[in-house]
């Protein structure tokens, strides 16, 4: 009907396409008379590459992850691709996820939640699927890993704490199991070490990485007499919850009574009910390298396993 090869009228349905515009036009009205749309699953049987890139997220409550989403959904819609997405339940296995997955024929995979086994990171090369864990890694997995500087970001919030007046403490953390509890409390507690503060001088409560969580530990920590001058919570949305703590049942300033800060700079931390000093992850940049490691900016895939880190900026608010 268009008077057209079958190459142009696929050239017409690409993004990117290199075809005449007037060309271009005349399939798509073609098609619209037709009512025709691409087959995408029949393209990728001719292609052997089906253009999605498979996500598996498994903390959807934590608003930093609803932005990551937001931003890698954005960049692969304008690189033509599509997104498989799989979420988590609390407790569920990240390699049941992966199993279901492998079964789509993806170009690529990126994984924000907690692990994969090296059974099944090995199981992906083997099926030359490029895997990067996002905001995390796994020393000697054999996958690629893009992560804010947790250790360096712990070392920052630290200093601040300590520069401002602060000699005791306390975490709020999350999953122990996971790199990004490790190294945000490695890089705090070796920082302090380094300005004398004694290790009986740091206490650690866990928050679930949830606003509850963090609601629930602020208020075992701050409802006794020894109440520590600084709390550090592993990452924003159990800082909200704190600070609500602290403000709304416990009658306490901040940051007079006790200092607080968190780690990620979700969009609420700078809003004016809570000016929360924090650490801000460049997601920006981490999205990008995960994209250019799977592959999908114009060069291959990383060829060798690599760990790329991007340091966090300080974001000073009212909150200490």
């Amino acid at each position: 009907m268009a008077g057209v090869s079958q190459a142009a009228v696929s050239r017409a349905f690409t993004p990117g396409g290199r075809i005449a515009e007037a060309t271009r036009a005349k399939v798509l009205k073609a098609a619209l008379a037709l009512k025709y749309v691409p087959n995408t699953i029949a393209r990728s049987l001719s292609t052997r590459r089906s253009n999605i890139v498979a996500i598996v997220i498994g903390d959807m409550e934590n608003p930093f992850y609803a932005t990551v989403l937001a931003l890698f959904s954005r960049r692969l819609q304008e690189m033509g691709k599509h997104v498989l997405l799989f979420t988590l339940p609390q407790g569920g296995s990240v390699d049941d996820a992966i199993g279901s997955v492998l079964g789509y024929q993806i170009d690529g995979l990126v994984v924000t939640a907690a692990t994969i086994s090296s059974r099944m990171a090995r199981l992906c090369v083997q099926q030359s699927i490029p895997v990067v864990l996002y905001n995390r890694h796994v020393p000697g997995l054999g996958v690629n890993s893009v992560c804010c500087d947790n250790v360096a970001g712990g070392r920052l919030v630290a200093q601040t704490l300590h520069d401002a007046g602060a000699r005791s403490f306390a975490i709020i953390c999350g999953d122990a199991s996971t790199s990004t509890t490790r190294d945000r409390i490695r890089g705090f507690t070796s920082e302090l070490a380094k300005l004398s503060v004694r290790a009986k001088a740091i206490m650690e409560e866990g928050g679930k990485y949830t606003y509850d969580g963090g609601f629930a530990a602020a208020l075992r920590l701050l409802g006794g007499r020894n109440r520590p001058d600084a709390l550090f919570c592993l990452n924003d949305i159990m800082a909200l919850g704190a600070l609500d703590a602290i403000r709304g049942s416990l009658k306490l300033k901040v940051p007079d009574d006790v200092m607080l800060a968190g780690f990620d700079d979700i969009p609420d931390a700078g809003r004016a009910a809570y000016r929360l000093t924090t650490v801000r992850q460049p997601v920006d940049e981490m999205v990008e390298e995960t994209l250019a490691l799977l592959g999908l900016q114009g060069s291959p895939p990383a060829s060798k396993p690599l760990v790329r880190r991007f340091p966090g900026v300080l974001v000073m608010r009212d909150t200490v």
